[in-house]
C-alpha cells in the first residue's frame, strides 16, 4: 500500500504554516525590523489565525471523511478571504501615486469612535498607509508574499477537501 499523508498530518501542516506566518509577522517584521502593521495587514493576520485555529481543531478532532472535508472547506474559505484582502493590498501598492487613497485615522481611533461595521468597511478598503512598501524580499512586498502564503493554504485545503483517503477502521 503506497504511503499517503494522513488528513491529520495535513491539518498539522496548515497549523504550522499559520504559526510560522504569524511568528514572522510579529517577531521578525514587527519586533525586530520595527514595522507597524497597517489595517489591511491586521485583517490578513486575522484570516491567518482563523485558518490556523480551524486546522488545529481539525487536527485534534481527526474526523472521518465528511468532517475532514468540512474542516478543509472552512480552512479554504478563511484562506480565500485572506487572499482577497491581500490582493486588495497588492492592488493598492501598485496604484499610481496620484490614485492612492488618503491616509485615514488609526485603527484604535476608529474602534473607539465609529460603529464596528463602519470600522470594518474602512479597514478592508485600505488607505494610503497600506499603499506604502516598507520591506521586500526577493523583490516581493509583504502583501505579495502573504498572498502567496494564502494561495498555498487555499490549495492545500482544497486538496484536503477533495482527496480520497481511506477512513480509519
Amino acid at each position: 500500500m503506497p504511503h499517503t499523508l494522513s488528513p491529520r498530518l495535513v491539518f498539522v501542516a496548515l497549523v504550522l504554516l499559520a504559526v510560522i506566518s504569524m511568528l514572522f509577522a510579529r517577531v521578525y517584521l514587527q519586533a525586530y525590523v520595527g514595522l507597524e502593521a497597517c489595517p489591511l495587514c491586521m485583517s490578513q493576520r486575522v484570516f491567518v489565525v482563523l485558518w490556523g485555529v480551524i486546522a488545529l481543531v481539525a487536527a485534534v478532532h481527526n474526523p472521518q471523511t465528511v468532517g475532514r472535508r468540512v474542516y478543509a472547506v472552512l480552512c479554504g474559505a478563511a484562506a480565500w478571504a485572506g487572499a482577497a484582502v491581500a490582493a486588495r493590498h497588492v492592488w493598492l501598492q501598485h496604484l499610481p501615486a496620484d490614485l492612492v487613497p488618503a491616509c485615514g485615522p488609526s485603527l484604535d481611533y476608529m474602534l473607539e469612535n465609529l460603529p464596528f461595521q463602519d470600522t470594518l468597511s474602512i479597514v478592508l478598503a485600505g488607505d494610503g498607509n497600506c499603499a506604502e512598501i516598507d520591506w521586500t524580499f526577493l523583490g516581493f512586498s509583504i502583501p505579495e508574499q502573504t498572498l502567496a502564503v494564502f494561495c498555498v493554504a487555499l490549495l492545500v485545503s482544497l486538496w484536503q477537501a477533495v482527496r480520497d483517503y481511506p477512513d480509519r477502521t
